[in-house]
């Protein structure tokens, strides 16, 4: 296969290559020593969720839980860039975390189920060698360096339909240790009790996660007390206990399509769910919160951060709202959850890279990690945003062989990215300087290096953005610099500069024609200052035939006197895989319409092609971007085609419209199974080449992809 859209992957060659989307080698702290991390890919499980991760010793395999199909899957990793699934295990119960002895001979997998237990895999064949039962439905599991002992979190977690999911519930939850001395029929185990030590709800501990540390000391988060134990391995005395604490900072805690954490969390408990020892003996949590909101108080829950603690309880280090701001520059920030946990931080681990200490921490609706070095435990600095799968859920250092990994819950993929330094990374693509943006759907021409582009429903009010483009052999990025709000909230999805100043734009109209909460699809004219100057609707006999899926893209003719807007699929009066483009006359009023034939969807359930965007590149020749709405390995059909209206008429209101001859421009799709669904907006440069952009629904990754003409 030739480059064609090869830098979906995000892969190292694709950043001096193809791409403006690096970040600025000028950036502060940006050092070619520095390490960073670049994506290799997306590896979809065969399994329906991936969750949590462990790596053999050498790095080579991994073992990763799903639960939803009671499994334990094995992937190769020797070439990290070509991972294979070997085997899947049979678990008997749903496991909920795995971990793997240093001398490599055991996976030791928890497994809720009737009869929880716990599964001793040998390696590496992969066959279940001694089952040890567990007095309880168990969480986390980590295993001493030493190899001496393992600790599991039996958490016995509350029913959350049961008296609202009010605490307590029991059975208390507790602490296993075992003693891994001998073959694991020899194995034993000692219960380590935690009544009484958290004054939220002593009587019912619920044990979140643990990590233990080179002096056989086992760190556990209590995550609905706000508490974390350490206790000692060996003996299993509980050796010191400290609550979580509260945080204040800057929050956004309802959702308003305007994100700008505007808001103050107020003394709110931290609730860590995942804890990790640092380099320096101390403790980092990542504090996601579960209690929903303390009823107690009424005061939300999760501190919606990351926080270092000394081991007697001393705080070193939180960092309050930089993580969300982080989120928000990314265009990572999920508005949605904001009356919930925000960003939830859920997932962290530690690694050393290259004589750099890093911590890692997970963002399970912001489908992010963030990096941050931790070389100064009490001033850590934020070093890179990577983007995963949909809900990192397990997150994983191999330094041994530089890579880092994610176990992605909801999407079911492993992402695997590799350690550079000297090369900055393919990501972010676009960047602000706390400008809230996402979801961009549509794209248009400026003045110099500047483009427009408008998101979706996703922001209130409606906004237009202005970008700086990158530029790859500099190491920039492209950047959100200003915004422009328009008075409205509209569904927009493309934009088209006017050639005498302001901006034409579509908002897609919602449901079938008929239906009392349809929304019709409307074309505006913005002028300069964002004050709206026209509203078009397409004829009465046009928008009887309505369906969902309506405006997609708009474009103009040089001069500004033709208007051209793609409808995204089929409506009632349009034959199968027939799709409408508009053409309306300012000066007149009047829509004609072209007939453009889409390709037939893959069968697959839901599958559907249709359009996102369509572009001027003459007065009779335009770009159209077409789509499937599968993303990864399910996906198909990402190509941009040309079309050319030349000698044809297109047809009024109630006539036969003409079909239009469509010539591949792009294939945009590369079969390494990892591929962004929503390929959404286009702009073709002053040179003829394209840039394409994907809507990234809000709270995923955005990618800037450059299409040369003569690639």
């Amino acid at each position: 296969m030739t480059h064609r859209f090869i830098c979906f992957l995000g892969v190292l060659v694709c950043a001096s290559s193809f791409l403006f989307q690096s970040p600025s080698l000028a950036q502060p702290g940006f050092r070619s020593r520095d390490v960073r991390f670049e994506r290799l890919l997306n590896f979809k499980v065969n399994g329906v969720v991936a969750e949590i991760v462990a790596a053999t010793p050498d790095g080579r395999k991994l073992l990763y839980t799903n639960a939803t199909n009671q499994k334990v899957g094995v992937v190769d990793i020797s070439n990290p860039a070509k991972p294979i699934e070997n085997i899947t295990i049979n678990m008997f119960g749903e496991p909920t975390s795995i971990a793997i002895t240093p001398d490599g001979r055991w996976a030791l997998a928890a497994v809720a189920a009737s009869n929880s237990h716990l599964a001793v895999i040998s390696l590496p064949d992969g066959e279940i060698n001694t089952i040890i039962p567990l007095g309880g439905q168990p969480d986390s599991i980590a295993i001493s360096p030493n190899g001496r002992y393992a600790a599991i979190a039996i958490e016995n977690e509350r029913d959350e339909s049961l008296n609202s999911g009010r605490m307590p519930q029991g059975p208390a939850g507790f602490l296993t240790i075992v003693d891994l001395v001998g073959q694991p029929s020899r194995w034993r185990t000692r219960d380590v009790s935690l009544l009484g030590i958290a004054s939220r709800f002593p009587e019912d501990p619920e044990p979140e996660y643990v990590t233990i540390n080179r002096f056989n000391e086992v760190a556990v988060t209590m995550q609905e007390n706000n508490h974390i134990a350490i206790v000692d391995l060996p003996t299993g005395r509980i050796l010191r206990h400290f609550p979580a604490g509260t945080s204040t900072h800057s929050a956004d805690l309802k959702r308003n399509n305007d994100i700008a954490l505007s808001e103050m969390l107020i003394d709110a408990p931290r609730e860590p769910d995942a804890i990790v020892w640092t380099p320096r003996g101390n403790l980092l949590t990542a504090n996601e919160g579960d209690y929903t909101v303390d009823l107690a108080s009424g005061r939300f829950a999760g501190g919606r951060d990351f926080t270092i603690f000394a081991p007697n309880g001393n705080l070193v280090y939180e960092s309050g709202a930089d993580v969300e701001w982080e989120a928000i520059k990314h265009g990572h920030y999920p508005d949605a959850r904001s009356a919930a946990k925000g960003v939830e931080l859920e997932g962290a681990t530690v690694g050393t890279y290259h004589g750099q200490n890093l911590a890692f921490i997970g963002s399970e609706r912001g489908n992010f990690v963030v990096v941050y070095n931790i070389d100064n435990e009490r001033q850590p600095q934020f070093v890179q945003l990577l983007p995963t799968g949909v809900s990192p859920e397990g997150l994983l250092a191999i330094p041994q062989r530089e890579l880092f990994v994610t176990a992605n819950e909801v999407d079911g993929t492993i992402s695997i990215f590799a350690a550079t330094r000297g090369i900055p990374p393919s990501y972010p693509a676009i960047v602000s300087n706390g400008i809230s943006w996402s979801a961009i759907s549509g794209l248009s021409e400026g003045p110099g290096r500047t483009f427009y582009a408008v998101p979706d429903s996703i922001f209130a009010p409606s906004r237009i953005f202005t970008m700086s483009l990158g530029n790859p052999l500099l190491g920039l990025p492209t950047r959100v610099t200003s915004v422009l709000n328009l008075p409205g909230n509209y569904d927009l999805e493309g934009i088209a500069t006017r050639p005498g100043g302001g901006w034409w734009v579509v908002s897609e109209g919602a449901g079938t024609a008929g239906q009392a909460t349809a929304t019709k699809n409307l074309l505006l004219q913005i002028n300069p200052d964002g004050s709206i100057a026209r509203t078009v609707e397409l004829p009465a006999a046009v928008n009887a035939q309505q369906v969902q899926f309506g405006f997609e893209g708009v474009t103009t003719s040089s001069d500004g006197s033709q208007v051209y807007v793609a409808f995204q699929r089929e409506w009632r009066d349009d034959p199968a895989r027939l799709v409408k483009i508009g053409r309306f006359t300012p000066a007149t009023g009047e829509w004609r319409f072209f007939h453009y034939p889409i390709e037939a969807a893959a069968p697959t359930a839901g599958a559907w092609v249709g359009l996102s965007e369509i572009t001027r590149i003459d007065d009779s020749t335009f770009a159209i971007l077409e789509r499937d709405n599968q993303l990864g390995a399910a996906a198909r059909i990402k190509r941009l085609y040309t079309v050319s209206i030349a000698g044809l008429t297109p047809a009024a209101v109630g006539e036969k419209p003409p079909v239009l001859t469509k010539t591949l421009l792009r294939d945009l799709w590369y079969e390494d199974g990892f591929v962004l669904e929503k390929a959404e907006g286009v702009l073709r440069l002053p040179n003829g080449n394209f840039i394409v952009i994907n809507d990234n629904d809000g709270s995923g990754e955005t990618r800037v992809f450059r299409i040369r003409q003569d690639d």
